[in-house]
Protein backbone atom coordinates (compact mmCIF):
# COMPACT_ATOMS: atom_id res chain seq x y z
CA UNK A 1 0.00 0.00 0.00
CA UNK A 2 1.02 3.66 -1.00
CA UNK A 3 -0.19 6.39 1.66
CA UNK A 4 0.20 10.07 0.18
CA UNK A 5 0.41 12.99 2.76
CA UNK A 6 -0.22 15.89 0.59
CA UNK A 7 -0.42 19.66 2.15
CA UNK A 8 -1.82 22.18 -0.07
CA UNK A 9 -2.15 25.59 1.48
CA UNK A 10 -3.87 28.33 -0.36
CA UNK A 11 -3.26 31.79 -1.48
CA UNK A 12 -4.30 33.85 1.80
CA UNK A 13 -8.00 33.78 2.13
CA UNK A 14 -9.04 31.20 -0.56
CA UNK A 15 -8.77 27.97 1.13
CA UNK A 16 -12.26 27.48 0.84
CA UNK A 17 -12.85 27.41 -2.53
CA UNK A 18 -9.60 25.29 -2.99
CA UNK A 19 -11.19 23.32 -0.53
CA UNK A 20 -14.84 23.43 -2.85
CA UNK A 21 -13.34 22.47 -5.68
CA UNK A 22 -11.65 19.46 -4.26
CA UNK A 23 -14.80 18.25 -2.26
CA UNK A 24 -16.62 18.43 -6.26
CA UNK A 25 -13.53 15.82 -7.50
CA UNK A 26 -13.43 13.41 -4.46
CA UNK A 27 -16.09 11.33 -6.02
CA UNK A 28 -14.01 10.69 -9.78
CA UNK A 29 -11.15 10.35 -7.11
CA UNK A 30 -12.98 7.59 -5.25
CA UNK A 31 -14.32 5.40 -7.68
CA UNK A 32 -10.68 5.06 -9.51
CA UNK A 33 -9.34 1.89 -9.29
CA UNK A 34 -6.38 1.34 -6.15
CA UNK A 35 -8.14 4.10 -4.31
CA UNK A 36 -8.65 3.38 -0.62
CA UNK A 37 -8.88 6.82 1.27
CA UNK A 38 -8.87 10.25 -0.03
CA UNK A 39 -10.08 12.58 2.48
CA UNK A 40 -9.17 16.19 3.25
CA UNK A 41 -8.79 17.30 6.89
CA UNK A 42 -8.26 20.44 8.23
CA UNK A 43 -6.45 21.47 12.25
CA UNK A 44 -8.83 20.08 14.73
CA UNK A 45 -9.97 22.75 17.34
CA UNK A 46 -9.21 22.90 21.03
CA UNK A 47 -6.38 20.25 21.22
CA UNK A 48 -4.54 22.22 23.19
CA UNK A 49 -0.81 23.89 23.06
CA UNK A 50 0.79 20.73 22.16
CA UNK A 51 -1.12 20.57 18.66
CA UNK A 52 0.90 21.61 15.93
CA UNK A 53 -1.23 23.59 13.55
CA UNK A 54 -0.98 23.80 9.77
CA UNK A 55 -2.83 26.50 9.45
CA UNK A 56 -6.29 28.26 8.17
CA UNK A 57 -4.65 28.97 4.68
CA UNK A 58 -3.67 25.37 4.59
CA UNK A 59 -5.55 21.98 4.51
CA UNK A 60 -4.01 18.23 4.19
CA UNK A 61 -4.71 14.98 2.14
CA UNK A 62 -4.57 12.06 3.24
CA UNK A 63 -4.41 9.04 0.57
CA UNK A 64 -3.81 5.50 0.71
CA UNK A 65 -3.85 3.77 -3.03
CA UNK A 66 -3.38 0.06 -3.59
CA UNK A 67 -0.10 0.08 -5.37
CA UNK A 68 2.56 2.64 -7.22
CA UNK A 69 0.71 1.94 -10.45
CA UNK A 70 -2.86 2.91 -9.14
CA UNK A 71 -1.41 6.35 -7.78
CA UNK A 72 0.88 6.60 -11.06
CA UNK A 73 -2.95 6.65 -12.94
CA UNK A 74 -4.71 9.15 -10.43
CA UNK A 75 -1.71 11.20 -11.07
CA UNK A 76 -2.64 11.41 -15.12
CA UNK A 77 -6.61 10.97 -14.81
CA UNK A 78 -8.14 13.57 -16.29
CA UNK A 79 -10.18 14.99 -13.41
CA UNK A 80 -7.05 15.70 -12.19
CA UNK A 81 -5.69 17.91 -14.58
CA UNK A 82 -9.28 19.50 -14.37
CA UNK A 83 -8.84 20.16 -10.75
CA UNK A 84 -5.21 21.40 -10.75
CA UNK A 85 -5.96 24.36 -13.89
CA UNK A 86 -8.81 25.11 -11.77
CA UNK A 87 -7.05 25.37 -8.76
CA UNK A 88 -3.54 26.82 -10.09
CA UNK A 89 -4.06 30.34 -9.58
CA UNK A 90 -5.57 29.88 -5.65
CA UNK A 91 -2.94 27.73 -4.55
CA UNK A 92 0.21 29.29 -3.02
CA UNK A 93 2.27 25.87 -2.41
CA UNK A 94 1.56 22.03 -2.62
CA UNK A 95 3.77 19.41 -0.76
CA UNK A 96 3.72 15.45 -1.61
CA UNK A 97 4.97 12.85 0.98
CA UNK A 98 4.64 9.56 -0.83
CA UNK A 99 5.56 7.06 1.84
CA UNK A 100 5.06 3.02 2.51
CA UNK A 101 4.45 1.38 5.56
CA UNK A 102 7.65 1.11 8.09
Amino acid sequence: MIHVIAVITAKPGRRGEVLEAFRANIPAVRAEDGCIEYVPVVDAEGMGSWQARIGEDSFVVVEKWRDAAALAAHAKAPHMADYSAKTRELVATRTIHVMSAA
